[in-house]
């Protein structure tokens, strides 16, 4: 029952605020949201000598004043600038309202064992450990902090695995591209922070499933590391976190509108044109006949609506006999999409099945696989095509 009303409350989320299903988050990149986690009542993490919702605020706010300082054509809108408790839902409508091209969410981290340190980036999606359920889970945990709870969230209840995993297909229109700012994050971390790199991550977190935007939540370290909250505390070391973010995200924007500027003159002639449409099937039919030929275009189903996995992306068509596609034993297949190749696994009628083929294609090697959703071979978001095949 309690998994029914998750998944119906949902669809009615996605219903209120829908999906771009045009533009998947590619744009000129001119509003971001930076939302420091926690905050009042809930002091998330708590170290020796500090708690994570003053850092987080610290973090947050030196980093609004970066963007300010040398990006002033981006709008920097906080979900808070105080010590103040904002529900989790609220976080997502101001990003929701405010139309932001990226959300970035920042907390610490904590663990029972005080030797672990570093810092990791997460994205909206499923749990490949225990240790990412569990920072799941602490995150989550502050909605517990919220009156009625139970309603706003229909049934959510953040200690439970399956609670925390079954919303994270909703995500998948905006994971390429918060994958994208969560490297480039843990990159600047890396490289030039000298922080211990633990990686880009995914997880469900209620904050994120909410945006309809990329979305990032990056944890900066460990306070229950001694040595990683004397840093994190300082001013020096939030400065460090701060800037280091603040490049990752002057990196994407610049990446996102060379994107944008290249597509908009491409993909979207590719698809008004019908004279090159035309050309486009005509030489997709002779590919076919070909016996060297295993990739088909706009595979064809049984139903209107289709869920696909999604394993890569490329601006030149690969060769049928790519090796990074040898290890796959389904047959792969692929479309083409905002003046991009996009290669996709499988054929589901049920969601449920895509899903259960994204962990085997993850475990296989493809730890960046997602699923995508099609209505008459054109593609839209997941949430989307579950709300039609619910009417």
């Amino acid at each position: 029952m309690k998994r029914t009303l998750i998944f119906f409350g949902i669809l009615s989320f996605f219903m209120i605020f829908p999906i771009n299903s045009d533009l998947y988050g590619v744009g000129k990149v001119r509003t971001v949201v930076i939302d420091p986690g926690h905050g009042g009542r809930d002091p998330g993490a708590v170290g020796k000598n500090s708690m994570e919702k003053d850092i987080a605020l610290a973090i947050g706010l030196k980093l609004g004043e970066y963007i300010k300082e040398n990006l002033p054509d981006v709008n920097v809108i906080y979900t808070r600038t105080e010590d103040k408790f904002v529900e989790l839902h609220r976080r997502a409508e101001i990003a929701n309202k405010n139309n932001a091209d990226l959300f970035i969410s920042i907390h610490c981290n904590s663990s029972p064992r005080p030797i672990s340190y570093g810092t990791e980036t997460f994205v909206m999606g499923l749990h490949r450990s225990q240790a990412n359920l569990e920072v799941a889970k602490r995150e989550n945990a502050a909605i517990l902090y919220e009156e009625d709870y139970e309603e706003t969230y229909d049934g959510f209840d953040p200690h439970s695995p399956e609670a925390n995993i079954i919303f994270s297909l909703y995500q998948n229109a905006y994971l390429e591209n918060s994958l994208e700012m969560a490297s480039l994050i843990q990159q600047q971390f890396r490289e030039r922070a000298r922080r211990a790199d633990r990686g880009v991550k995914q997880a469900g977190f209620l904050v994120l499933y909410q945006v309809t935007m990329p979305g990032v939540l990056v944890e900066a370290g460990f306070l229950s590391n001694p040595n990683e909250e004397k840093y994190l505390m300082s001013e020096s070391g939030q400065a460090h976190i701060a800037s280091a973010i603040f490049r990752a995200f002057r990196e994407y924007k610049e990446q996102q509108e060379k994107l944008y500027a290249s597509r908009k003159s491409n993909s979207y002639r590719y698809y008004k044109d019908k004279s090159e449409q035309e050309e486009s099937e005509q030489i997709n039919i002779a590919e076919k006949s070909s016996s060297n030929e295993n990739f088909n275009n706009n595979p064809k189903t049984n139903n209107d609506i289709c869920f696909r996995i999604q394993i890569a992306t490329s601006s030149d068509k690969k060769p049928a006999n790519s090796e990074e596609f040898k290890t796959i034993n389904n047959k792969v297949d692929y479309y083409y999409h905002e003046g991009l190749y996009k290669y996709t696994v499988g054929n589901f009628s049920n969601p449920d099945e895509a899903i259960k083929t994204q962990k085997e294609l993850q475990k296989a090697g493809f730890k960046d696989a997602f699923v995508v959703a099609f209505f008459n071979n054109e593609r839209i978001s997941p949430a989307k095509a579950i709300k039609l095949l619910n009417k």
